[in-house]
């Protein structure tokens, strides 16, 4: 199996102060293209949110992970990453990209509930393991230590609305 060709230290030093440098900006830009197209596994997304500060639309390539029937969108930088920044300024209202697009609601999980999905997602996005200090089989115990620090996202639906009825007038 071929190695990745960046160290964790260096996977580490491209996000220093939790935002990405020249290098992953460009890997962010590539990826969100791809993840977008649809032609990488569902769990592999963009996720599109407002800017906060821009009212622009602003692209961030993201992994999903899949927890007791639901899906999840993890930071693996912490709470002070633009697009965790965004969404909540957005109240949660995203559009996700994966050869299609789909209004979501991004629905922030209590502390006390992240340590499996943190877990899970580890598990299933690898390039987030040199960000995060856990083990991806490490106990549920240390996933709980640090979940105060990594925000976790459930991704809903969102209801069409239904049509109006047109009243009739007396």
């Amino acid at each position: 199996m071929a190695r990745w060709p960046f160290s964790n230290d260096a996977l580490r030093a491209m996000y220093a102060g939790g935002h990405g440098n020249a290098t992953a900006r460009r890997f962010a830009q590539f990826w969100a293209t791809v993840q977008s197209a649809g032609v990488v596994p569902k769990r592999w997304v963009t996720l599109e949110v407002v800017g906060r500060r821009t009212g622009r639309i602003t692209r961030f390539p993201l992994g999903m992970a899949d927890c007791n029937g639901n899906w999840y969108v993890v930071s693996m930088l912490g709470n002070d990453c633009n697009w965790v920044r965004n969404v909540r300024a957005a109240g949660g209202f995203v559009t996700i990209r994966h050869g299609r697009s789909m209004a979501r609601r991004l629905v922030e999980v209590p502390v006390d509930e992240r340590a499996p999905i943190l877990r899970r997602y580890l598990q299933k996005v690898p390039g987030a393991r040199p960000h995060m200090p856990v083990r991806p089989g490490a106990p549920l115990a240390e996933f709980e230590l640090i979940a105060s620090d990594y925000p976790v996202f459930r991704v809903d639906a969102i209801a069409p609305n239904p049509p109006s009825r047109a009243r009739s007038g007396a």
